[in-house]
């Protein structure tokens, strides 16, 4: 068997709704093939815009968390996935520690499509966490889970979200301490990858997930549409280049 089909494998996002916008066709990929697909989300969106609607009175709110956590349940349900956590609580926490939350830690346009660092003081910002114990959590979970491969970010973060370059970190340091192979995603097919996947025959499983996700994104035929105007193609293929661990 092949290092990217893996029977078992954990999937690491930052936010609600990344799983699905980055990586929604190959989590109901893995699922079908009959992998196990456990999929970890670092924060709630906590700094996240709101689309214009009904759900706009969210914004801000308490409220606005819990509905996102709902969200990506709703998103999650929709792709198949096996089991899923959130970072900083049980089990995707060290034992012996009280439940912590990790806050969604902001973020600004730099270019139309780059992202850097937001102008927010919060201590409890995934970005602010100590490294050591955001990889102890997600070592708690994987000993629970004990997948084959552990997937996440670049080492850009995608598109410069400093909580995805973080999550990157933190699952690039628990796989290097576990001894379990990690790859990073890869969006464009030019780009160096190891594997790369066309999955359109997921594409109404994506849209579907997508769906869920009505306070970040609207869906406009076969494009998405961000809270904050930026029209994307939905995503269907995908890479994974392999970081660490046998390439067999």
């Amino acid at each position: 068997m092949s290092w990217y089909e893996a029977p078992d494998v954990l999937v690491a996002h930052a936010h609600p709704d990344d799983e699905t916008l980055s990586t929604g066709a190959l989590l109901a990929h893995w699922v079908q093939a009959g992998a196990s697909v456990h999929v970890l989300t670092a924060t709630r969106g906590e700094q996240g815009e709101v689309v214009a609607g009904p759900l706009t009175p969210l914004e801000g709110t308490e409220d606005l968390h819990r509905h996102r956590v709902g969200e990506l349940a709703g998103a999650l349900g929709e792709l198949g996935v096996t089991s899923s956590a959130i970072l900083g609580e049980p089990p995707a926490r060290a034992a012996g520690r009280a439940p912590r939350r990790y806050h969604d830690s902001g973020m600004r346009w730099v270019t139309p499509t780059v992202a850097g660092p937001a102008d927010i003081d919060d201590p409890l910002a995934f970005t602010q966490a100590d490294p050591d114990e955001a990889t102890e959590d997600l070592l708690a979970w994987i000993g629970e889970v004990r997948p084959g491969l552990l997937v996440s970010y670049d080492a850009h973060g995608g598109y410069g979200h400093p909580d995805h370059v973080r999550m990157r970190e933190v699952t690039l340091a628990a796989s290097e301490r576990s001894g379990i192979p990690m790859a990073e995603i890869v969006n464009d097919p030019d780009q160096p990858h190891d594997h790369w996947l066309d999955l359109d025959q997921q594409f109404a499983s994506v849209v579907r997930a997508l769906g869920h996700h009505a306070s970040q994104l609207t869906v406009h035929g076969r494009d998405v549409v961000h809270v904050g105007g930026q029209r994307e193609a939905i995503r269907t293929g995908v890479g994974l280049r392999l970081l660490t661990g046998p390439a067999s």
